[in-house]
């Protein structure tokens, strides 16, 4: 006896739980929070590791202890006096450093320089010194910020809570300079309020979106988040009761994501944060007349890349700004200040030894060098010593037992007999070496010093020899203790084996989750053969072997970084040769003489031949339209395109093409409800509320889209709730009425070739169906031209002339193909949509703009769900027109089916659109799964593969939605049908 569809529904939910579980489980042990020291740095980090006095009570002194006396302490201790007593620091969000600094030793593009003269001459002066600051990917905001003040490279999870930043409880700068006294300002993006509650006396936060009226949310806005800091600017700097003054501007970051980086707005932006920075220096120079040092410095947290998104890792998104404006650095021309790199980690630790505080307990920075050139030798030794005994610590507490020798703690010299030796081994070792030879160095160099001697060989060798050991140990700790691999550069030779710089990862944790999803994924495998096998029977041919080996080569594919990056060749290669296929089939089939008669479109008798060639011609140019869309992926993006050409061609063009799009999606949608052949009044109230909706899209588009300002204000904002509402309400509304409804008059042609014996409930649900699947796919399609980037509305439409072309293919070709060949080739149909809509497995590609369309406030769930909307709009359009797929499908085999149940009718029904997404979709997983655990050693594992997993593991969500909204729409579409049979039994026989 076959399965039934009770044990069916029950062992596929039981495994999609255990695959859900397994998910869970390997997520959360791959992807671990960043495990973080408690506590701060106090003043036992001004004395040597193991001669901390100050060891067990540090968090007490530094407590009980008032500001000015504890800020007394540090400078007796440290032995450096701060260099400033104020310091303004100015985040552009999203300068690429390039702007600035230029790329490979030369200098900016020249309307680039000529936008921000003022900068370029303190660079060409020597008064300021700028460096391209490396960002550890992922590329946001918040885990950014938190690199610059704390000097930890925050966990690869960090972007997921970009949008719902909690508190930060690690040590950081800000912290610091708290404790000593200084008073804060910020003026900005109010995630800095969000980071650090409660350290601002003042302080004037805006929204990442904000934008000037508080029911416009959006992030388009380029002018007013701007504004709103810039106001206050001249009256803060009048002022003297503030030590530190936070400026966030964001419309920079905003300019990139409508416009890219060769925006119309871009030089405009640049021009108004150099005339900031104008304002910002001359009120420095006039408090140093009054004796006040001021440092400006003036960073960026990310790039953006040529289209100004940003979130992953490559040069442009990572090569942010580092200006630091005020120091006494010696340096006399361009060449010389503005072309040096460091990593963004290293800002705090200089920070924190340029102002005289601890440098915070789990940096892995280093104090860059430049920064420091005012000081004489033995202080310039002294920074870099604190600096070392920092991450020393760090080490230390990552290999508890870890001793490097003994040293005095009273600052005297070591015996000289002491050499220097090479550096090699383990871990521990090479550390430990290094950490001695940078000691005994310094010692000896005291000790010369001390007798009056002199070498510049010994202070250089010294010098060299500590940041031999700060850099190794950035690098090593970089990899150990934070949960994101970068590569710092280096200049070390030696040794140490990938296993030592191995992550450390739960294995039983790992291995328990990777267990689940092979058995969750063989479960599913196995009830979708029992399916096929008992719905679609038959041997296999070319086309069965051509759609399962296209899984096997995407599974191979997966173990190579390249392809991972490139992923999109792969899906639009085998949809067009699946195209090829099915046309080879088709005219296989056709009779004799037929062939050439296929091509007469014009007589009034057409035969299906007709259609089906027809159909498989629409598929292969919109596939091929599609395929040159988007440039996409990561290498090629730069490489011409559709869209770009299109885009160069003008904002007036772009939104002419969106409006034809969407004025031509409403009629192939209207028209294929025509096809349903019903003049009904149900079918005419459907038609009309699906016109209804398209208008208003067609209204916003007209009305705000292509417009920064008008797309920013209210009535925008609460015309796109109205549309959200509507669509809504239209969609579910024809969901829940149309079977109580619908009649068995209402035939399509491909409804009358089912037995009349199970007519009675198939036929008016498979009309059910049509009229619901179309009501999804239109309504979905409407949706995507309101979110999506006003580019894509002919993808949108070449996606839904891809849906309607395919189902007329499978309603005109009987048991032609197997139905699970059928359902997998729409799978794979919205895969490829998905990279033909300009997505990529790089976050830098994730459509920030359109995720705050509508919203009048913050609301990071319903910007999220925007935002998966956006991103997974192919792969669910093809899923929910499975619901029409149900109609239009081959069901002669039912004929036979005299006796049979509702159970095994809805199973026969949906078995089959149901289980083939899900057991696709666990293949992939799974196997990815495995190469995600293979690859945790890889160079591009938190840079290619882990980015690419998020994305897999977002597909899944997805595939679970889809199909969970399929299988229920089609349940109770059934039953309503069923009950509606029961009543109108019993009214009969009440009345006989």
């Amino acid at each position: 006896m076959g399965l039934t569809c009770h044990k069916l529904t029950l062992l596929t939910l039981g495994a999609l739980t255990i695959q859900i579980l397994g998910l869970s489980l390997f997520v959360l042990g791959f992807f671990p929070v960043k495990p973080a020291l408690s506590g701060v740095s106090g003043p036992e980090s001004f004395q040597a590791p193991g001669c901390d006095s100050f060891e067990n009570s540090s968090d007490s002194v530094s407590q009980d202890l008032p500001p000015h006396r504890l800020k007394s302490l540090y400078q007796e201790l440290s032995g450096i006096p701060p260099l400033f007593d104020r310091l303004i620091l100015m985040v552009i969000d999203g300068l690429p450093a390039e702007f600035v600094l230029g790329k490979d030793g030369q200098p900016p593009r020249k309307d680039l320089m000529e936008a921000m003269p003022y900068t370029q001459s303190l660079l060409s002066k020597g008064n300021a010194i700028g460096y391209h600051a490396k960002a550890a990917p992922p590329t946001v905001t918040m885990p950014r910020l938190k690199a610059m003040v704390s000097g930890a490279i925050g966990g690869f999870l960090d972007v997921a809570f970009n949008f719902n930043t909690q508190a930060l409880l690690d040590d950081n700068l800000l912290g610091q300079l708290f404790r000593i006294g200084w008073k804060m300002v910020m003026l900005g993006d109010e995630t800095w309020l969000k980071l650090f509650p409660g350290l601002f006396m003042r302080h004037d936060g805006v929204s990442s979106f904000y934008v000037g009226s508080p029911l416009a949310f959006d992030v388009k806005d380029t002018v007013q988040v701007d504004q709103n800091v810039s106001r206050h600017l001249d009256e803060e700097l009048s002022r003297d009761d503030w030590n530190l003054l936070i400026l966030h501007y964001l419309g920079l970051d905003h300019v990139g994501h409508i416009g890219g980086r060769n925006s119309f707005l871009m030089i405009p932006k640049l021009m108004e944060m150099d005339e900031v920075v104008k304002t910002i220096h001359l009120n420095a120079l006039q408090s140093q007349e009054n004796g006040r040092q001021t440092l400006l410095v003036v960073v960026s947290d990310h790039g953006m890349t040529e289209n100004g998104n940003h979130g992953g890792s490559s040069y442009e998104e990572t090569d942010s700004l580092a200006l630091f404006i005020g120091l006494k650095n010696g340096m006399s021309n361009y060449a010389s200040t503005a072309h040096y790199s460091v990593n963004q980690v290293d800002i705090a630790p200089t920070l924190a030894l340029l102002l005289g505080v601890p440098v915070p307990k789990n940096n892995v920075g280093v104090v860059i060098s430049k920064t420091f050139g005012s000081l004489k030798d033995e202080k310039w030794l002294r920074v870099l010593e604190l600096n070392a005994w920092q991450l020393l610590r760090l080490v230390q507490a990552q290999l508890p037992g870890l001793s490097c020798g003994s040293f005095p703690c009273d600052g005297s010299t070591i015996d000289l007999g002491s050499r220097s030796e090479e550096c090699n081994g383990s871990p521990e070792k090479v550390l430990c070496c290094l950490y001695r030879n940078a000691a005994l160095l310094h010692s000896a160099w005291k000790s010369i010093k001390v007798s009056r001697s002199t070498s510049g060989n010994d202070y250089s060798n010294t010098v060299a020899a500590y940041y031999q050991f700060m850099e190794t140990a950035s690098e090593w700790l970089s990899r150990r203790v934070t949960d994101v691999c970068i590569s710092f550069s280096t200049s070390i030779d030696f040794t140490i084996g990938n296993d030592y710089f191995a992550l450390q990862k739960p294995v039983g944790l790992l291995a328990f989750g990777v267990v689940a999803m092979v058995l969750s994924c063989l479960v599913l495998l196995g009830l979708l053969n029992c399916i096929s096998g008992e719905v679609c029977p038959g041997r296999w041919c070319l086309d069965d072997a051509f759609i399962l080996g296209t899984v096997m080569i995407l599974v191979m594919s997966m173990g190579s970084s390249s392809m991972v990056e490139e992923e999109q060749y792969i899906w639009h290669f085998f949809l067009s040769t699946s195209y090829l296929l099915l046309l080879r089939r088709t005219v296989q089939s056709l009779p004799a003489g037929s062939v050439l008669s296929s091509f007469k479109l014009f007589k009034r008798q057409k035969e299906r031949s007709d259609f089906r060639v027809l159909s498989i011609f629409l598929l292969l140019i919109a596939g091929r339209i599609l395929r040159g869309w988007h440039q996409g992926g990561v290498n090629w993006t730069h490489l011409p395109d559709i869209s770009k050409w299109l885009e160069q061609a003008g904002n007036d063009t772009v939104r002419s093409i969106q409006v034809a799009s969407g004025i031509l999606v409403i009629c192939l949608g209207l028209f294929a409800l025509v096809l349903f052949g019903s003049r009904r009044n149900i079918i005419q109230m459907v038609g009309f509320c699906l016109l209804n909706c398209g208008l208003l899209v067609l209204w916003h588009i007209v009305e705000y889209q292509g417009n920064a300002i008008a797309s920013s204000s209210s009535g925008a904002t609460l015309l796109a709730q109205r549309i959200y509402v509507i669509l809504g309400i239209t969609s579910g509304g024809i969901v829940l009425a149309l079977p109580w409804f619908i009649t068995d008059g209402m035939k399509s042609s491909n409804s009358r070739r089912v037995d009349s014996q199970n007519n009675f409930v198939l036929l008016p649900f498979r009309d059910s169906s049509y009229v619901i699947g179309l009501a999804y796919v239109l309504c979905w399609c409407l949706l995507q031209l309101l979110l999506q980037q006003p580019i894509n509305s002919v993808p949108i439409f070449l996606l839904l002339i891809q849906i309607l072309a395919i189902l007329l293919l499978f309603s005109s070709c009987g048991l032609q193909f197997k139905e699970w060949v059928e359902v997998a080739l729409l799978y794979y149909m919205g895969m490829a949509g998905h990279f033909a809509l300009g997505n990529s497995n790089t976050l830098a590609t994730v459509d920030v703009a359109g995720a705050f369309i509508g919203l009048s406030s913050h609301s990071t769930l319903l910007s999220g769900i925007l935002m998966f909307i956006i991103t997974y709009a192919s792969p669910m359009l093809f899923l929910l027109s499975m619901v029409m797929y149900v109609s239009v499908k081959s069901t002669a085999y039912l004929a036979a089916e005299k006796n049979a149940d509702s159970g095994h009718l809805l199973k026969v029904m949906l078995g089959l659109p149901c289980l083939v997404p899900l057991g696709l979709n666990s293949i992939l997983l799974t196997a990815y799964t495995i190469v995600l655990l293979l690859m945790r050693n890889h160079l591009f594992v938190w840079s290619v593969f882990s980015p690419k997993y998020l994305y897999v593991c977002a597909a899944s969500v997805c595939t679970y939605i889809g199909v969970l909204a399929v299988a229920a729409t089609e349940v109770y579409a059934y039953f309503i049908l069923v009950l509606r049979r029961k009543i109108s039994v019993s009214v009969s026989n009440g009345v006989g």
